[in-house]
């Protein structure tokens, strides 16, 4: 009984660690956001989303069936309060078949523009698609990002890939919370929407911190500049 409980602390003490380290890497993925001009107009679209939703790294891989998939963090921008929320965690996952050679990793952040979009991520898990009712732009270049600034899109994702296949596509990834990354991260179960949009929770480190100081100093807001 003793084991299985020492057994117990060790994989939740393991969680918890994997989910600091991921929102270090959130933090970073934004710090390259802001210093990297690659990646175009998105301070930006920072300063204008609701929320947004950052996977510091997308795998996709395999030659006759492809897996795509992603831990991510995602936070609330309350305009009214001039802040961000705490984070909460999340998963994103998707299955597309076809001859794909190699593996791709991507960096993914996902500006969510809509209070639709935001009131879906929600629920339990949602499906981005042309069915799903939300409208969904993937850009990769400032180019492409230019041509978003005044489309009536829900959610905006930037994504720099790498590897043999060029592309990144969302259609029919499935978006849900991670209900074990939170209860690693709290200490007890909480909902997404309890964390980002009623402010419960205190984080278990000071790494939460540095990732709203990360996203408040690289938005742009409206008719302003960044801090």
């Amino acid at each position: 009984m003793r084991r299985r409980h020492l057994l117990s602390l060790t994989a939740m003490t393991a969680a918890a660690a994997g989910v600091d380290t991921l929102v270090q890497r959130a933090t970073a993925t934004i710090e390259d956001l802001r210093n990297d001009s690659s990646f175009g107009n998105s301070r930006e679209l920072l300063g204008r989303a609701r929320a947004v939703l950052v996977v510091p790294q997308l795998i996709k891989g395999g030659f006759i069936f492809g897996a795509e998939g992603g831990n991510g963090v995602m936070m609330v921008h309350h305009r009214d309060r001039d802040s961000w929320s705490n984070p909460a965690f999340y998963g994103l996952g998707a299955g597309s078949f076809g001859l794909q050679i190699g593996l791709e990793q991507a960096e993914l952040v996902m500006f969510v523009m809509s209070d639709r979009a935001l009131r879906a991520l929600m629920k339990n898990q949602v499906k981005l698609g042309v069915n799903a009712g939300l409208t969904v732009i993937v850009v990769g270049t400032a180019a492409e990002a230019a041509a978003t600034t005044n489309a009536n899109v829900d959610v905006i994702a930037w994504a720099r890939a790498k590897g043999a296949y060029a592309g990144v596509t969302l259609a029919g990834s499935v978006i849900k919370p991670d209900t074990k990354a939170i209860r690693a991260y709290y200490g007890r179960n909480l909902t997404a929407e309890d964390i980002l949009l009623r402010g419960a929770g205190n984080p278990r480190t000071d790494d939460a911190h540095d990732l709203r100081m990360a996203l408040s100093d690289s938005e742009i807001r409206s008719g302003g500049r960044g801090r």
